[in-house]
């Protein structure tokens, strides 16, 4: 697939990065990525991406903008309260890149509709906001062996890590997936919701950001995948470290594999 002359002078910044190039940007104008939540993480995520022209972004979020969204969930304005983020994020996307298609998924994912939802999809990006969805989410890609961003953000700290568990490490053992890195739900109460606890806008900014880099490296090829690694941002430090994730043999999901 030829780049157009509009489309070479949009993504000219990119081409002429050797890491990406032409070959690069045909792979992300090819690529199909689903963004679970348009929230805080979805974001700058999905603008990003889109920006960066992925050719088709699917958005599952089955919520409303309000006005307390709108101190960090940067794709939607003050427009948009009462109206469904889907759609909201929608029109922002159109108005960045008219080269992406949107696909709305005005819908909560849940364990029935979690593999319709995600097949036919490259890649996932998980934003949601509970520990439910997103082991639902793991499950899903594990299975359909899709690789899977998952980020995470409270008060002032994030998380950041790719999941490919159906593969292998260098060490010929199972890579983590996201049960590796948390076994259980923790109990009802016990984790302070964003709403209890809050959350510093501009965190999310990082984060889901970060989330699209992490995409678009994965669509592209170039650098280093951060699967089998889980990246932690201290904001009121201004500190980033990075710490090994190894699979777990008491993981319910896949520690029929360990020896």
């Amino acid at each position: 697939m030829a780049l157009s002359d509009d489309q070479v002078e949009r993504y000219a910044r990119h081409i002429v990065l050797k890491e990406i190039g032409g070959p690069g940007q045909q792979k992300l104008l090819q690529a199909r990525v689903l963004v679970i939540g348009a929230g805080g993480l979805g974001s700058p995520c999905l603008l990003y991406l889109a920006a960066a022209g992925i050719g088709t972004l699917g958005i599952v979020d089955d919520d409303d903008v309000s006005l307390s969204n709108l101190q960090r969930q940067i794709i939607h304005g003050t427009g948009d309260v009462d109206h469904p983020k889907v759609e909201s994020a929608r029109a922002a996307i159109a108005a960045i890149n008219p080269d992406v298609k949107v696909i709305a998924h005005r819908t909560r994912l849940t364990a029935e509709n979690a593999a319709s939802l995600i097949s036919g999809y490259d890649i996932v990006a998980d934003g949601c906001d509970n520990f439910e969805t997103r082991f639902i989410v793991n499950d899903a890609c594990y299975h359909a062996q899709i690789p899977l961003v998952s980020a995470a953000v409270g008060r002032f700290e994030g998380q950041l890590a790719t999941f490919k568990g159906w593969l292998t490490d260098e060490d010929g053992q199972p890579m983590a997936n996201y049960r590796d890195l948390v076994s259980a739900a923790p109990p009802p109460g016990s984790v302070p919701t964003c709403e209890e606890a809050g959350v510093l806008g501009a965190l999310t900014g990082v984060m889901g950001s970060l989330q699209a880099l992490e995409v678009i490296k994965e669509v592209t090829g170039a650098g280093e995948s951060l699967a089998g690694r889980l990246l932690i941002y201290d904001a009121l430090a201004t500190r980033f470290r990075t710490i090994r994730l190894r699979h777990d043999r008491a993981n319910p999901l896949s520690g029929n594999r360990a020896p």
